[in-house]
């Protein structure tokens, strides 16, 4: 495919914004043995976030497709725009999927035999606007498998850590794609679009999305707990509150005009200093 056409779909996936989940598998490496894994985990993890990640995005870019192009905020996307074809955006899924299997089966074999289930959910999140305001968490669910699927794919198996930490994401995913959808208000009531600003109205939206972020850190503190970890985690822990409190003081029922910020730069930052905090706690 011409270099041309990979830019555009690199774009429309927003490829840069694997920053949010990829620190948080890094994490769930580090906190699996509480040692720095082999160079061996970190490609085949990194792979399997790539390929997962890329997969997801592309799906959601495709299944949404038709919404993207009545919705004025998402009208000037790739697929709506005719940049790219269904079938060059399947042939890319294809491949995604291929990477991820490739990579579950060289980690672990549970890592392997879970692959089925990691498609259906990487799949199933882009269809639940269509029925329910619940939508978010499902979207933060499958984020958090970013943390659990490198723990499995290290010790191969499930443990309580690596679900409270998939918790802890999952809480603080939802909570921001509840300010991001805020932009998305009219149109979605519009739509028959289902989300929690579209069910509840953007105040309470607000309000919820707060209180999902008071959640969230409480997961990562008990993994903290348990685990005993050291000074450097429950400093990343502090400036991931930090950041958490600045975004939401970015934005109000009658002021979205900075949830753009919020909801890429400030959350892109609170998943790098979390895993960079665990790094220095597990080295040092």
């Amino acid at each position: 495919m011409k270099a041309g056409k990979i830019a555009v779909f690199l774009e429309m996936i927003k490829f840069e914004h694997t920053i949010f989940a990829l620190p948080f598998a890094y994490m769930g490496a580090l906190l699996t043995e509480q040692k720095v894994p082999s160079a061996y985990h970190w490609l085949w993890i990194t792979v399997a976030m790539v390929g997962a990640r890329t997969a997801a995005m592309s799906l959601n870019r495709l299944i949404d497709r038709h919404i993207d192009a009545r919705n004025p905020r998402t009208a000037g996307r790739a697929l709506p725009r005719g940049l790219i074809s269904v079938a060059e955006v399947w042939l890319y899924i294809i491949v995604s999927f291929a990477l991820l299997a490739l990579a579950a089966y060289t980690l672990s074999p549970l890592a392997f035999k879970l692959f089925p289930l990691v498609v259906f959910a990487l799949t199933f999140y882009s269809y639940t606007k269509r029925f329910t305001w619940t939508c978010h968490f499902f979207l933060g669910g499958t984020l958090g498998l970013a943390p659990l699927g490198a723990w499995i794919a290290i010790a191969n198996e499930i443990a309580p850590v690596p679900v409270l930490l998939a918790l802890g994401v999952m809480f603080w995913v939802a909570g921001f794609d509840i300010i991001y959808a805020c932009d998305d208000y009219d149109f979605d009531r519009q739509a028959g679009i289902y989300s929690i600003p579209a069910r509840f109205g953007i105040a309470a939206a607000l309000k919820i999305s707060t209180a999902l972020h008071v959640v969230a850190p409480l997961f990562f503190a008990a993994v903290g707990i348990i685990l005993r970890l050291g000074v450097f985690y429950w400093l990343g822990l502090a400036g991931a509150l930090a950041l958490l409190y600045y975004q939401h003081t970015l934005v109000a029922p009658d002021d979205l005009s900075r949830a753009g910020v919020a909801f890429f730069n400030l959350n892109g930052v609170l998943s790098v200093v979390m895993f960079v905090c665990t790094f220095l706690d597990i080295l040092l």
